[in-house]
């Protein structure tokens, strides 16, 4: 794996459906060396603290290889790296395999695998496409937030390396598509397993108990 792109921003607002929001979704590449703190990326900033940002969001990061994907579905072959409000942009960065409370050093930092990333109304916002979340979802390879285990700097080409699986070996991926696709035919089994990993965000260990309950 490797960093191909660091992505940040400061809150924006603009009109959508008639009223005005405030974002920080649209990251733009930067060519220098940034430090990574506990909560985020020196100079990137989110507007809503709720759901964004902070310990268990505190960096997000997306595969480069599903750029192709989206240009074409999308058709948009004008999106560059950053579109989907990612701020690392990652090589062979891959939901199936990456596991929760997996851990990767970029440069002096560590970071820690903490959930997955559900898209909200703002990815409409930023692709000016209102299908744009559901078929987001739907991919069920949405990118991947991280806790910061271990601050520090990085830099744009720095070896992405994983220096610690978890043992329970639950994809980002598998967890995600459990959440969302009730036709998945091992749901119960790895919603179960997830709510054992203590590394998963207190977000959505709190969203597992309730589906489990609630669902099943």
């Amino acid at each position: 794996m490797k960093l191909v792109s660091i992505n940040i921003a400061q809150p924006t607002e603009v009109e959508y459906l008639g009223k005005i929001v405030s974002t920080g979704i649209f990251k733009q590449p930067i060519n220098s060396q940034v430090y990574v703190n506990q909560n985020n990326i020196t100079g990137d900033g989110q507007s809503d603290l709720i759901h964004h940002g902070g310990e268990h969001k505190a960096v997000y990061g997306f595969a480069a290889e599903h750029y192709h994907y989206w240009r074409e579905t999308l058709e948009r072959p004008d999106l560059s790296y950053g579109a989907f409000g990612e701020n690392l942009t990652i090589s062979a960065l891959t939901e199936s395999t990456l596991c929760i409370g997996d851990q990767l050093q970029i440069g002096d930092t560590i970071l820690e695998v903490s959930q997955p990333r559900v898209p909200c109304f703002k990815l409409a916002i930023a692709l000016d496409n209102k299908q744009a979340p559901n078929l987001f979802t739907k991919s069920y390879a949405t990118g991947i937030y991280f806790r910061v285990k271990q601050q520090g700097f990085i830099n744009v080409n720095d070896k992405v390396t994983l220096i610690k699986s978890h043992s329970k070996q639950l994809s980002v991926a598998a967890l995600f598509r459990a959440y969302f696709d009730r036709s998945y035919s091992d749901a119960v089994a790895v919603l179960e397993s997830a709510a054992t990993i203590e590394e998963l965000a207190p977000e959505w260990q709190e969203k597992i108990a309730k589906k489990l309950v609630q669902n099943w």
